[in-house]
């Protein structure tokens, strides 16, 4: 087994070993269960409409230039990642919200940005260095958003 897939393995199994890890390099502590973070970002809740928003807006998640998500009216979806049709009903929010918040913790060989870590990236430009991507509300809007998608 490859050592980066050891790695991921090990943060499956043992979630406290990663946990600590993972939290030293984010914008604010969470609590990782397994492969969930289930509870929401500083205890906020999204809205699924700003969360529509910042999947599609390039201002913000842009999420749509990797990923494609039937039914949602927009030109130019990405294939990189995987499709996110039917996402809410494979995973759960907290599975959803550890993946946007530093999918490399689980796959370190992922394209996919840690849109919540401030340590350990690459090429950051000086003004965007030591802040996340997406604040906690960000996220916990995409979140909400996401987990709609059940079809």
């Amino acid at each position: 087994m490859r050592p980066a897939a050891a790695a991921a393995l090990l943060c499956l199994l043992v979630p406290c070993a990663c946990s600590q890890a993972s939290n030293d390099r984010l914008a604010s502590p969470v609590t990782i269960v397994g492969d969930a973070v289930p509870a929401p970002l500083e205890g906020r809740q999204g809205d699924a409409q700003r969360g529509q928003q910042v999947f599609t807006s390039r201002d913000s998640g842009h999420c749509l230039l990797c990923h494609q998500l039937a039914g949602l009216d927009a030109e130019f979806q990405g294939n990189v990642g995987p499709p996110l049709t039917g996402i809410g009903a494979r995973l759960d929010a907290g599975q959803i919200r550890y993946r946007i918040i530093d999918a490399q913790t689980i796959w370190p060989d992922t394209v996919m940005p840690a849109y919540y870590r401030t340590d350990g990236l690459r090429q950051v430009g000086e003004a965007y260095r030591g802040a996340p991507a997406l604040s906690a509300q960000e996220i916990e809007d995409l979140v909400a958003f996401l987990e709609t998608q059940t079809d």
